[in-house]
């Protein structure tokens, strides 16, 4: 038995000095998953292989990268700064002596690094609700609106337009109103089959329910005043983005990101049928649970806090899936660091391309949809 095992160890041990890839692998997790060939009662199990840590080069990289688009987007816009005087006026922000003017300070404070910290926290809440829906469905199609989140989140900002909130209002309301449509959807498909296409199902139904009254709610705002202004937030900015807004969102955001990440080594049974996830020894449907009003209230605040933002969380977890893998463990950090760095991506090019500020959601599909063509034809694909 000793030698067997001896022999066995040095074999593995060979293998690991052979393998060349460009991912550190320092534990190999399998996933078993069956897949219906045929007719219903023909299945064939298939062992997937995921790579479940970053390469130093990776890590390096998932880092820098959003804090080399923090400093672009501080530096760009209208007033173009040089980083010099960034790190100048963030300075003497903190009490730090410098000779860098009043102004700079004052636009660097009082409008880029708010801007920039809703952008952060935007791309980052998206990314995760969109990586977890695709998870929790084991659909590549799932969205933060699954659910009907951004929808209700959207009737509820259209509301209180309509009846003239301040934009605290608007901000509560919305996440209000995001939150109780998620509470519907679940509530619709309670004591039905545990298929995951029944939440699906009752999120598109709620989804359509918001959008009619959303258009009932444009259909009788004045068209001089209130239209134009309840157009304009449905189509996203973060123009409003202030202090006081970041107080209101980044709460549910950063708890609920916390609570993924420490839970990412288990969303990774999540795609697998629900007998094969049971015997896994977790409690798959409190997992489920926990993992949908995470990705729910993330959306929520995200929407209630700049408008409804499209493709964000649609494109950025299958580019992190198609360049990382579909493990969770390194699938989320993943998606937080590109999600952050697309979102201030489109954010500048909003406010620098064009006099007149362009709608996020406009840019992030027109920026977004081309590269996901060209990495999903580069990569042939992607697997949940």
């Amino acid at each position: 038995m000793e030698n067997t095992c001896s022999v066995l160890s040095s074999q593995l041990a060979t293998e690991g000095k052979d393998r060349k890839q460009k991912y550190l692998i320092r534990e190999e997790v399998t996933v078993l998953k069956r897949v219906e060939i045929g007719s219903a009662n023909s299945t064939k199990t298939v062992r997937l292989r995921v790579d479940d840590a970053f390469s130093p080069g990776q890590w390096i990289f998932l880092i820098a990268l959003p804090i080399l688009c923090l400093l672009i987007g501080c530096c760009a816009g209208r007033m173009l700064i040089s980083p010099t005087d960034i790190f100048s006026a963030i300075g003497q922000g903190i009490g730090i002596k410098s000779d860098v003017s009043s102004q700079i300070t004052t636009v660097v404070w009082s409008i880029r690094i708010p801007r920039l910290l809703m952008a952060c926290l935007v791309g980052c809440g998206l990314s995760l609700a969109g990586c977890a829906f695709q998870s929790v469905f084991s659909n590549p199609l799932a969205t933060p609106d699954t659910l009907g989140a951004a929808s209700g989140a959207g009737f509820g900002a259209v509301l209180a337009l309509l009846l003239g909130f301040n934009m605290v209002g608007v901000q509560l309301l919305a996440f209000v109103f995001g939150i109780g449509a998620v509470a519907i959807t679940g509530l619709a498909g309670i004591g039905l089959n545990n298929s995951k296409t029944t939440p699906i199902l009752a999120g598109i139904m709620i989804s359509s329910l918001f959008s009619s009254l959303i258009s009932f709610v444009k259909f009788t705002a004045d068209t001089e005043s209130q239209l134009p202004e309840i157009t304009y937030w449905l189509l996203g900015s973060l123009e409003g983005s202030g202090y006081e807004t970041l107080a209101l969102g980044a709460p549910p955001i950063i708890i609920c990101t916390i609570i993924l990440l420490l839970l990412r080594w288990r969303m990774n049974l999540l795609p697998l049928p629900m007998d094969e996830a049971i015997s896994s020894g977790v409690n798959i449907r409190r997992l489920r649970i926990v993992t949908e009003v995470c990705a729910a209230m993330m959306t929520a605040s995200c929407i209630s806090m700049c408008g409804q933002v499209g493709w964000v969380g649609l494109i950025v977890p299958h580019i992190c899936r198609m360049r990382f893998g579909s493990n969770h463990r390194v699938l989320l950090p993943a998606s937080i660091s590109i999600g952050i760095a697309f979102m201030i991506i489109v954010d500048t090019l909003a406010r620098t391309i064009s006099p007149k500020e362009i709608p996020i959601s406009v840019l992030t599909a027109i920026v977004g949809a081309p590269f996901f063509i060209y990495l999903l034809r580069k990569n042939r694909g992607w697997a949940i």
